[in-house]
């Protein structure tokens, strides 16, 4: 399991946070879930030749499962 302790703050047009969480919810995720979807998605396709700690490409990273 990932450690979570680490925060992220970024600023946002209001409307599009609005519209965001509208859609995670229609969708029973978090905002926080799909950011780091987002996040683990943007890291496996612009890695390039990086190799990636084990913990980032074990099979509950890549699953498109919500956490448990």
């Amino acid at each position: 399991m990932e450690n979570r302790t680490a925060r992220m703050t970024f600023l946002i047009d209001p409307r599009k946070k609005q519209l965001f969480e509208e859609i995670c919810a229609q969708q029973d995720l978090t905002s926080s879930q799909v950011v780091r979807k987002l996040i683990q998605q943007y890291i496996n396709e612009n890695a390039g030749s990086r190799e990636l700690p084990e913990w980032m490409t074990a099979p509950a990273a890549k699953a498109g499962d919500k956490p448990q």
